[in-house]
């Protein structure tokens, strides 16, 4: 791609961008929110057109104006929102768009048996073809769109945030997959705000800032520290702000939560002022125990208090009239209206706190939504701007404006920081901790644990559905979270 430049109303997405891709490369693309991956991405997949520039595969000149010409030049996306039909099954999923017939009949058994093959070879599962996509896992989806791109003979294959929803040990084998890729000569674009991911896999990096190139160069002859500094523009010695809080008195308690043998949480209390970081594997009972709390889903027993009242939060309407509020890992499902604007977004939980006998006072609505997008820095050219249109740190920081306005009291944080590049999520961690500042109690539930041990005040650990352990920041490792989280410490505990 040779200096491709696109530009939206008012916006230079791209500026006299290039990039370049060998055979049997990994090539990560970093940049923050809003840096232009995605846009430049979307050139190369023929979802835009750029107002300039060229494209050439293998020197030749080429001219994309739809996916199916990019698949045509051996192009092939897996994009972060995953584009499988959960209503179809697995082999119809690998073959959308080129299943053979002969005079109108479709052979279902060459599929099936074709789909098993490509399964085998491409990802390494053994996954049923008939299977319907939607009883499948997120990673098992994410191997089919694999499968389905790689089958197509592609020369590039892009991955776009793959790992933001698997597990450690369905990474592993993600990245196994990219290796086998790069070993049979495909050129692999990788795109990751996890930094440390680059160390595993990749062979040249290219630093994109607002929509330009800043540098491209061999991994080898870098750092994770510089390309930080490239991506933001400023040095970040640490990503962790340094903050001294003022614990107070406890403002949140819960006692006996419990559902059937599902979860057994016998009791938590976060302090004003306090951070308190929830860690464990994924499954573990950590977002089901914050989502009872919070009337989401079903309980057999609760007991909770706020700033010492007991509060019955049977719903989430009551919860949040208690001032406890729940941001949810999935801001994009549950977090915001994407198709709504900015000042909707941050007013739509405290219509009754703007309106007097039914009439809306807009003036109030709009100085409240400008007053939260200076304060937490929304970057957004007017108030009018759709949600859906900010990059994933902003709609965060929309989500905090919306339960500011509601004046929460505890606020729970379900991956704070997920899908958010290295600048927001510090920007993230400021906002955090002056929300602790003015006295509130903050839960934050992360996987990232060197994010759990460098914002915590306390660690609560969860596993099956029960707190393993405790640890106070001043002597919580990964080693120690990582023993709770699976058992080690408590066989331990047993054998001694």
């Amino acid at each position: 791609m040779e200096n491709i430049k696109k530009t939206f109303p008012g916006v230079a997405a791209l500026q006299n961008f290039s990039l370049e891709v060998n055979r049997g490369e990994v090539h990560a693309l970093v940049g923050e929110n809003g840096a232009g991956k995605s846009t430049l991405i979307k050139i190369l997949y023929g979802v835009y057109q750029p107002n300039e520039g060229n494209i050439y595969i293998d020197g030749e000149k080429v001219t994309i104006t739809n996916a199916s010409e990019a698949m045509k030049h051996g192009i092939g996306v897996v994009f972060q929102e995953l584009s499988v039909c959960p209503h179809l099954d697995v082999a119809n999923n690998i073959f959308l768009g080129r299943v053979k017939n002969i005079c109108g009949i479709t052979d279902d058994n060459y599929i099936v048996e074709e789909a098993r093959k490509i399964l085998q070879d491409v990802v390494h599962l053994d996954i049923d073809p008939t299977a319907l996509v939607k009883y499948l896992s997120i990673a098992e989806r994410q191997m089919i769109e694999i499968s389905r791109v790689v089958s197509q003979g592609c020369r590039i294959v892009v991955f776009d945030e793959p790992t933001s929803s698997l597990t450690d040990i369905e990474i592993r084998h993600l990245f196994e997959i990219i290796r086998d890729l790069k070993k049979r000569g495909v050129g692999i674009v990788y795109i990751s705000h996890r930094m440390e991911e680059l160390d595993e896999l990749a062979d040249c990096v290219t630093v994109m800032r607002d929509g330009q190139l800043v540098q491209s160069m061999n991994y080898k002859d870098t750092d994770i520290d510089t390309i930080i500094k490239l991506m933001v523009g400023r040095d970040m010695n640490d990503i962790y702000p340094k903050y001294k809080r003022k614990i107070g008195e406890v403002i949140f308690e819960a006692n006996n939560i419990r559902y059937k043998d599902k979860l057994d949480v016998g009791h938590l209390e976060v302090h004003a002022g306090e951070i308190l970081g929830i860690a464990g594997l994924v499954g573990s009972g950590r977002t089901e125990t914050m989502r009872a709390i919070f009337g989401v889903d079903p309980v057999d027993t609760k007991q909770v208090f706020i700033c010492g009242k007991e509060c019955s939060m049977k719903n989430p309407e009551s919860a949040i009239e208690s001032g406890f509020v729940y941001m949810t890992e999935d801001r994009k499902a549950n977090g915001v209206a994407l198709g709504l604007d900015i000042q909707d977004n941050i007013t739509m939980a405290s219509y009754k706190k703007f309106s007097k006998k039914g009439v809306m006072n807009d003036k109030s609505i709009r100085d409240n939504a400008k007053e939260f997008v200076e304060k937490l820095q929304i970057k957004t050219p007017n108030l009018q701007q759709k949600v859906g249109n900010l990059s994933g740190g902003n709609q965060q920081k929309v989500i905090i404006a919306k339960w500011l306005t509601r004046r929460a009291k505890v606020i729970v944080f379900d991956e704070p920081t997920r899908g958010i590049d290295v600048g927001a999520k510090y920007e993230i961690y400021n906002i955090m901790n002056e929300l602790s500042d003015q006295g509130l109690a903050i839960i934050m539930i992360s996987s990232d644990l060197p994010e759990v041990l460098g914002m915590s005040d306390r660690v609560v650990v969860f596993r099956n559905g029960r707190v393993a352990g405790e640890l106070d920041i001043s002597e919580a490792d990964s080693e120690k979270i990582m023993r709770h989280a699976t058992g080690f410490e408590e066989m331990d505990s047993e054998e001694s």
